[in-house]
């Protein structure tokens, strides 16, 4: 099982990742040790998630939900 998500940082910016444990690696991200980007951004908080089967679909979302601009990622985590 993959996992594609999105992340809320301290700051409010959105952080869009896979993974193939989500647990880990949300406690990996608040550890400081996931990303540059999220690192200086701490804590953060799992807004939303997606599952797949394999990593290409997962890697593929993942790169689509990092096209959309800020409001279409907030609609998508609001459902």
């Amino acid at each position: 099982m993959c996992y594609v998500y999105i992340l809320e940082c301290a700051d409010k910016s959105l952080y869009t990742g896979w993974t193939l444990n989500l647990d880990s690696r949300l406690k990996t991200h608040n550890e400081g040790k996931a990303s540059k980007y999220t690192r200086s951004r701490l804590p953060v908080r799992l807004v939303y998630f997606e599952t797949y089967d394999n990593r290409i679909e997962a890697q593929k979302r993942e790169w689509q939900i990092k096209q959309l601009s800020r409001k279409q990622k907030l609609n998508l985590i609001k459902g």
